[in-house]
């Protein structure tokens, strides 16, 4: 079971419709597009936000559990094996 917390990072299981963050105007997000949890609405549901690679918001939307694939790490979390001298 995937236990997707705050400031986690997710990607969609499938394509989506939702606003433009500052122009308003509706926008596509597709299937494996990656965003950050900011509101988790008590496991069933979680706001998601969108962002550049520079980090720029173009899209935010609630998102059902189930339209979430997995959480996605950009940063080594364990090493494993000998340290290379």
């Amino acid at each position: 079971m995937k236990i997707i917390k705050d400031i986690n990072i997710v990607d969609l299981t499938e394509d989506l419709e939702a606003t433009h963050f500052e122009k308003k105007q509706i926008i596509k997000l597709y299937k494996g597009e990656v965003g950050t949890v900011v509101v988790e609405f008590d496991g069933s549901a979680f706001e998601v936000e969108f962002s550049h690679q520079g980090g720029t918001t173009y899209g935010r939307k609630t998102v059902p559990a189930t339209k979430l694939l997995m959480l996605l790490y950009y940063e080594l979390l364990e090493s494993v094996g000998a340290v290379l001298r």
